[in-house]
């Protein structure tokens, strides 16, 4: 029997989120797999729209973490506008590549939405995503030249990211392991594929963010729900935050296998609670 999420459930999936949007290993996966390993019967309309909203919540971490940054690609896109030439400047082309790197997902995610929200109630193929993730994180790993700046990126690159980005709407495919793991295959040092793929994450985060607000809004306990929903909102930026200042120093000098055998080891232990229980 479902009942309604509880304070609680809110704050540890919360950081839960937070801690695991940035790292590798897929936040939705855990956002999906901890409440089945624990035993919480979430309504799963509620979940969806839960698990959503927190990952708006890390969008606010990149935001906070990236601003400096944001700010400066968007004023060389803008001067490069005015001068009639938008791909002059490095980091107006950065701009552009992020735009073009979106597409991918949006369209995407726009077509299998239904399916999407569907896979978020089933933990076997979260569980199964979640092994797709560490086979990426893998061959990134194996496979990457892992050499090339983020200066040196090309709109190939950028679209090919994208769509590694793409993959990341299933539930169990991490979204930064996933367009981590692309960018490294085309080449790009690890520092520089973390880079391109949390400023990739900021359009695609945005606009389910708007469309999460429009379920939010449709949902007929709001008022009884917002008051849960909000701790771990708080609690999700808050960790998400401190988790990209961590992985960043982390993949200077550490290489992402540790995260696939993760993956690995939680997608057998989901197996195996499916198979006891």
């Amino acid at each position: 029997m479902t009942q309604s999420m509880t304070l609680l459930q809110s704050i540890v999936l919360g950081v839960i989120q937070g801690l695991t949007e940035f790292l590798p290993i897929s936040s939705s996966a855990h956002l999906v797999l901890t409440p089945y390993l624990l035993g919480w019967k979430i309504p799963p309309h509620e979940a969806f729209v839960y698990n959503v909203q927190v990952q708006v919540a890390t969008l606010v971490a990149v935001f906070a973490y990236y601003w400096s940054d944001v700010r400066v690609i968007l004023n060389a896109m803008l001067d490069s506008l005015r001068q009639n030439k938008p791909f002059s400047d490095p980091q107006s082309r950065l701009g552009w590549y992020i735009l073009l790197g979106t597409l991918p997902a949006g369209l995407i995610g726009l077509a299998v939405k239904d399916s999407v929200e569907a896979a978020f109630n089933s933990p076997s193929i979260t569980a199964f995503f979640l092994l797709i993730t560490a086979i990426l994180l893998f061959a990134g790993e194996r496979a990457g030249k892992k050499s090339k700046t983020i200066d040196q990126m090309s709109w190939v690159d950028a679209l090919w990211v994208g769509f590694f980005q793409a993959a990341a709407i299933f539930p169990g495919i991490s979204r930064s392991g996933s367009t981590i793991s692309g960018g490294m295959l085309r080449g790009l040092e690890r520092p520089a594929g973390a880079r391109f793929a949390f400023l990739l994450s900021m359009p695609i985060m945005l606009a389910a963010g708007f469309l999460t607000l429009l379920d939010l809004l449709g949902m007929p306990n709001l008022g009884s729900l917002l008051p849960i929903f909000i701790p771990g909102f708080i609690v999700a930026a808050i960790t998400g935050y401190l988790s990209i200042r961590w992985l960043l120093g982390y993949l200077v000098r550490h290489s992402l296998l540790i995260f696939s055998i993760y993956c690995v080891a939680l997608a057998g232990l989901s197996f195996l609670r499916g198979l006891f229980s």
